[in-house]
């Protein structure tokens, strides 16, 4: 089993599959990745860099924007992230 899932070209980050450790080199779509953190399965993992004020794109749709910026490897989720889902102030 492959430990990352990314499903469109448009997807700055792809999901763990299976819990991720610090130093692992992950292939996501033919991008040779390093994790930089521990990742836990289901979370988030950066597969390009994401500057602050960007939108994060997950299976091809915009999920939140980067509060800070996140490196390629990096653990993404709600501590550089604000959410967009279920807001009606951003599209």
């Amino acid at each position: 089993m492959k430990p990352v899932l990314m499903i469109s070209g448009r997807d700055n980050v792809a999901t763990a599959l299976e819990t991720l450790v610090a130093g692992r080199e992950i292939d996501v779509n033919g991008l040779t990745v390093v994790v930089r953190e521990p990742i836990p399965s289901g979370h988030k993992v950066a597969v390009r860099p994401i500057p602050a004020g960007e939108v994060v794109i997950k299976y091809g749709s915009p999920i939140g924007t980067a509060t800070a910026p996140i490196a390629p490897g990096e653990h993404v989720h709600v501590h550089n992230v604000a959410s967009s889902r279920g807001r009606g102030d951003i599209l």
